[in-house]
């Protein structure tokens, strides 16, 4: 499906990117490519203003300003793709990227580790063992006189 005619990139069952709120970037890729490498703009940048964003509420933007503050300039989130050597490919590949860190971004956090202790059972056969071992290892030693 050609990029204008797609309703925006789906990020999970509750959050689509509207298409008008993602920017793209051209250039050229580095690297070998022979003569096409001077000419073909393959390399794609998508750009996405989350602090702007209108599908995000108040909870997503928090979370995914305090989750991605590093990728985050000024704001804005930008996803570079330049392993294909064509450009549509490299549009696919950075939308895929875009959608996966903005969901694993914006997955709820795992509830915190309860703290516990081991049994009285627990610590009594760890402590048997501890002294089967101490006494294997006197009976390897030389015998002293």
């Amino acid at each position: 499906m050609p990029a204008a005619h797609r309703p925006g990139l789906r990020v999970d069952a509750a959050l689509t990117i509207p298409e008008a709120e993602l920017g793209w970037r051209f250039s050229r890729s580095s690297g070998p490519g022979g003569q096409g490498v001077n000419t073909a703009d393959s390399r794609v940048e998508l750009v996405w203003d989350v602090a702007a964003s209108a599908v995000l509420s108040p909870v997503q933007r928090e979370r995914l300003v305090e989750r991605l503050g590093n990728r985050l300039v000024g704001g804005v989130l930008t996803i570079a793709a330049s392993e294909h050597r064509a450009q549509l490919r490299n549009r696919d590949a950075a939308r895929a990227r875009l959608a996966e860190v903005v969901a694993e971004a914006l997955r709820p956090p795992s509830p915190p580790r309860r703290p516990t202790k081991p049994s009285r059972g627990a610590k009594e056969r760890r402590l048997d063992a501890k002294r089967r071992r101490t006494d294997v290892k006197r009976l390897r030693r030389p015998p002293r006189d």
